[in-house]
C-alpha cells in the first residue's frame, strides 16, 4: 500500500507542478493584452477566453496533487481533536459515501461532454476569436482519473492509519520562504557553534 500512496503521491505532483506552469502564461498573456489594449489601443479578441482556458485546466489539474498534500478545505474544529485512527474512520467512510461518486460522475460526464465537444470542434461563444474549447473538455476526464488514483491513495492512508493510529505523510515538496529562511539561519548558527 505504501508502494502506491507513493506512487499516486509523485504522479499528483508531477501534473501538479507541470500545469503550474500556466500561472506563467497566464501572466504573460494577461501583460500582453493588457499592452495591446490600453497603449496600442488593439486589444485582442482571444486573451479573456485562453486565460479562462488556462485558469480551469490548472484549477482542475492541480485537485490531485491538492488532495494528496491535504490542502483541501475541511470543517475540522472537531476532526483535529480525534486519534488519526478515528479520524481514518471518518474520512474512510465518507471517500466512499460523497467522493468516489462524485469523482466518477465527474469522469462519466466529462467524457461524455469531451466526446460531443471533440465531435464538433466545439469553440467558444464568449468572443470573436472563436477560441478551441473541446480540448479543455478532454481535462475534466483527465482531472478525474488523477482525482480517482490519489482518492484510493487516501483509501490506503486511511487504512494504514486505523491499523496504526499514525497517518502517512506526503513528502514534503514545497516550502514557505520563510520556513527555507528559518532552516538557513539555524544551520548556520549550528555550523558556527563548535
Amino acid at each position: 500500500m505504501i508502494g502506491f500512496i507513493r506512487f499516486a503521491d509523485s504522479l499528483s505532483a508531477w501534473f501538479g507542478k507541470a500545469f503550474a506552469w500556466l500561472i506563467v502564461l497566464m501572466a504573460v498573456g494577461t501583460g500582453y493584452e493588457v499592452f495591446v489594449r490600453y497603449v496600442l489601443n488593439d486589444p485582442t479578441a482571444w486573451a479573456l477566453d485562453v486565460s479562462f482556458i488556462m485558469y480551469g485546466t490548472l484549477f482542475m489539474m492541480g485537485g490531485a496533487y491538492t488532495l494528496s498534500r491535504g490542502g483541501h478545505v475541511r470543517g475540522d474544529f472537531l476532526y483535529r481533536l480525534w486519534q488519526p485512527r478515528t479520524q481514518a474512520k471518518l474520512d474512510l467512510v465518507l471517500y466512499f459515501l460523497f467522493f468516489f461518486p462524485g469523482v466518477l460522475a465527474l469522469i462519466f460526464s466529462g467524457w461524455k461532454y469531451a466526446a460531443r465537444s471533440w465531435q464538433y470542434g466545439e469553440v467558444s461563444i464568449n468572443s470573436p476569436a472563436g477560441v478551441p474549447i473541446y480540448q479543455f473538455k478532454t481535462v475534466i476526464v483527465a482531472a478525474g482519473i488523477l482525482l480517482f488514483i490519489q482518492g484510493i491513495a487516501q483509501v490506503c492512508r486511511c487504512l494504514i492509519a486505523i491499523r496504526t493510529n499514525v497517518w502517512i505523510e506526503a513528502e514534503e515538496d514545497v516550502f514557505e520562504t520563510e520556513d527555507l529562511l528559518i532552516r538557513k539561519a539555524n544551520e548556520a548558527e549550528k555550523g558556527s557553534h563548535p
